[in-house]
């Protein structure tokens, strides 16, 4: 008899009662991690929720304190509640590719597609009520899914599933229960590259500590790297046909956006990952090619070679870790009102400015700055214009000669004239941030999350603006948001 079963609750999750902040974790849980493998299927307006695998796994690496987590942030969240429904034991906001997925024109369209997501929670000493929620464009929780998991069912999975691995550690702090664990998976590395895989994996970690707020706190870390040998070199770039096969099956064009670079592979994620104590999940992919991606609590991806690499690791790191907002408003990514219009956004860093006299960072303000803050933003969206006209001529023409199997080294001029042109428009725009009198100023000035006329973020420029590979500095609002979540994992 199958003890692991799907209930429907009397109580809605609105009465539930919440634990208080002195919960003890030994009372409620043990020092392993549960796993709860599922499907997220859907469109835009439809979204199910399939069961598919729970495992026990190593040792619980998140914080032992605070358990129902403070941060209000991401689209979805799962809860953990004592098996009567009256106290919450666990909770965890996140997003999830799903999310992004049902921001495009396909999801709109009415096309389904089916996602595979891991909930990480500690494991329970016993039968516990398990509920994933969603957060709605007016930011109401709604029940998305709820099942009952007793943890001595003989259903759940204790196999170690990953072990062709080499695990190393460039940070070790110690007590897992009390640091940020980060473990970075390499991707597209041969087992002839286990080297040049040491050595980015240094690389990077020298790069995130090198910036504040993380070179101040690198106490309150452990990096794990994951070596797992790709048989191919390299990484997915569809619209050029070039497919390798790689151990976590990363390719860029990720929701057809040329430059994102994601996986749907995320039952090979998490058995990786769990080798070792783990809170946030990295992917190096050992490409020369500009790509990445971060999502909320899930993953965050970069290329190891390619151009403004230390940009894409701190600013794809600020989504996954601290939820912050993309600060641009140029953008090729294939989101149709990411943030909904006339609803503030939960992020730190973006606003949509409903009531100018309390913007959320005001204590940040720089002294006699007006709100919202003029920035010639006109000139900013002509230089955009001029980059995105030259990067798609190109890209139009990298595409023909693929299509007409031109031969390599024709491919090879072409990006070369690309990456030349894209240069000399780029520096234009880092210049005008450069150079612009309001640099380092905090103030609200319009533009970003995608929208350029809803929403504000607080900076000219920073490493959550895109434009920024020149840009070291996140700059307050940001760091502080940053701080509250290494305090989190750290209390």
């Amino acid at each position: 008899m199958l003890l692991l079963k799907s209930v429907i609750l009397s109580l809605t999750i609105s009465v539930f009662v919440f634990a208080n902040p002195g919960i003890t974790y030994d009372t409620y849980f043990t020092d392993q991690a549960l796993r709860i493998d599922y499907y997220h299927i859907g469109d835009a307006v439809n979204e199910t929720v399939i069961l598919d695998q729970i495992y026990k796994q190593g040792i619980w690496g998140g914080t032992r304190t605070n358990l129902t987590q403070p941060i209000d942030l991401g689209h979805y969240f799962y809860n953990v509640y004592d098996k009567k429904g009256e106290i919450l034991l666990f909770s965890w906001g996140f997003d999830t590719y799903f999310h992004e997925y049902q921001t495009t024109k396909p999801a709109r369209d009415g096309q389904q597609r089916s996602y595979h997501e891991s909930a990480i929670i500690p494991c329970p000493v016993d039968t516990v009520i398990f509920v994933i929620e969603r957060r709605d464009k007016e930011h109401l929780k709604k029940t998305l899914f709820t099942i009952v998991i007793d943890p001595g069912d003989y259903h759940i999975n204790t196999e170690t599933s990953a072990t062709n691995a080499e695990i190393l550690a460039p940070v070790m702090n110690s007590n897992p229960g009390k640091k940020v664990d980060i473990v970075i998976l390499g991707d597209g590395y041969t087992s002839e590259q286990r080297a040049k895989f040491a050595n980015d994996l240094n690389r990077y970690k020298d790069i995130l500590f090198a910036i504040e707020p993380f070179s101040s706190q690198k106490s309150n870390f452990n990096i794990y790297g994951i070596f797992a040998a790709s048989p191919d070199s390299g990484v997915d770039e569809p619209t050029k046909k070039i497919y390798r096969k790689t151990t976590f099956s990363t390719t860029f064009n990720s929701l057809d956006s040329p430059r994102y670079l994601l996986t749907e592979d995320n039952k090979t994620i998490r058995d990786y990952a769990a080798l070792v104590p783990y809170d946030i999940i990295l992917i190096m992919i050992n490409s020369d090619r500009y790509g990445g991606g971060g999502i909320y609590n899930s993953f965050c991806t970069f290329t190891s070679d390619g151009p403004w690499n230390e940009h894409i690791l701190l600013h794809e790191f600020g989504h996954t870790f601290a939820g912050l907002a993309d600060e641009y408003f140029s953008s090729d990514e294939a989101y149709e009102e990411f943030f909904p219009r006339g609803i503030e956004p939960k992020e730190p860093n973006i606003t949509a400015l409903l009531n100018p006299d309390s913007v959320k960072w005001k204590i940040y303000l720089s002294p006699h700055i007006a709100i919202p803050t003029p920035w010639d933003k006109e000139k900013y969206e002509k230089l955009t214009t001029d980059y995105a006209e030259i990067r798609h001529k190109y890209e139009a023409k990298k595409k023909e000669l693929v299509e007409k199997n031109a031969n390599a080294e024709k491919i090879k001029q072409a990006e070369a004239l690309f990456r030349q042109k894209q240069r000399e428009a780029w520096d234009k725009i880092s210049n005008f941030f450069a150079s612009h009198p309001l640099k380092g100023k905090i103030g609200a000035f319009l533009g970003a999350g995608y929208d350029s006329e809803a929403f504000y973020r607080p900076t000219i420029n920073s490493i959550m603006h895109r434009f920024s590979e020149d840009e070291k500095t996140y700059y307050p609002v940001n760091e502080a948001a940053i701080k509250r979540v290494i305090k989190y994992y750290t209390e």
